[in-house]
């Protein structure tokens, strides 16, 4: 674990941490893909996520930063399946992750720790697409009066 939080000096192998399991989308060749990804939600996301709004998360699984790493690598929790990938810089992403919940601990007694936690609003309604390009078109732009940038 001490490879994995150099540069994390103030975290500790008994910090508090949620990952959650997301069900994204890739988009290959025209054609939209399902993947299941494992990623840290942070103590203001849960809390929200927890009043029920639509979102991408199946699961949440409340750890500690000690259970999941050793060394340099990323121990996967057995609740989630074995197909599930990786977030994206999943180490900085868990950090910052555990720092909100460091910040807030009264964020921490929403999920016990060993505990999971399925009763999200699971949708799919709004696609999480992941590798999707955003391309900004002037259309874009705001439109504003004519008068916004004069002095009258």
């Amino acid at each position: 674990m001490a490879n994995a939080l150099a540069n994390a000096p103030d975290i500790t192998a008994d910090h508090y941490v949620v990952l959650g399991l997301a069900v994204c989308f890739l988009q290959e060749d025209g054609e939209v893909q399902q993947v299941r990804v494992i990623e840290p939600i942070p103590s203001s996301s849960l809390e929200a996520l927890l009043k029920g709004i639509p979102t991408s998360y199946e699961l949440a699984y409340a750890t500690t930063i000690g259970e999941i790493f050793d060394g340099e690598t990323f121990q996967v929790p057995a609740v989630f399946p074995e197909e599930a990938q990786l977030g994206n810089d999943l180490t900085e992403r868990i950090i910052a992750s555990s720092r909100t919940y460091a910040k807030r601990p009264e964020a921490t007694q929403h999920i016990s720790l060993g505990t999971t936690y399925r009763e999200f609003n699971h949708s799919l309604e709004r696609k999480r697409v992941l590798n999707s390009d955003r391309v900004v078109t002037t259309d874009d732009n705001v439109k504003q009066h004519q008068y916004t940038h004069e002095v009258l």
